[in-house]
């Protein structure tokens, strides 16, 4: 994970390499682990992939890095969460 465009952007690179600007906009916890919500910032709105990136947090010695979510009922749960914690915010 980078920090190069300051806290609110991070850099992330997918397994092929290919690199993708996110915009942070939440991070909760549950269960002891931590999730980010991220909104892609060059993908057009009118996009059918365009829409909230949900990543798990992870951490390899003293990095943090993020990863996919790979148990759906987590991920339902997560994105719930992050729902509700927006709609509060409105």
């Amino acid at each position: 994970m980078s920090d190069d465009f300051g806290n609110d952007f991070v850099t992330i690179s997918d397994e092929d390499g290919n690199d993708f600007v996110l915009e942070h906009i939440d991070t909760l916890e549950l269960e002891e682990e931590f999730y980010m919500a991220l909104l892609p910032t060059d993908i057009d709105e009118d996009d059918e992939d365009f829409g909230l990136v949900i990543l798990k947090v992870i951490t390899e010695g003293d990095e943090e890095l993020l990863t996919t979510i790979d148990d759906e009922e987590v991920l339902d749960n997560v994105y719930s969460m992050f729902m509700e914690r927006f709609m509060d915010e409105e």
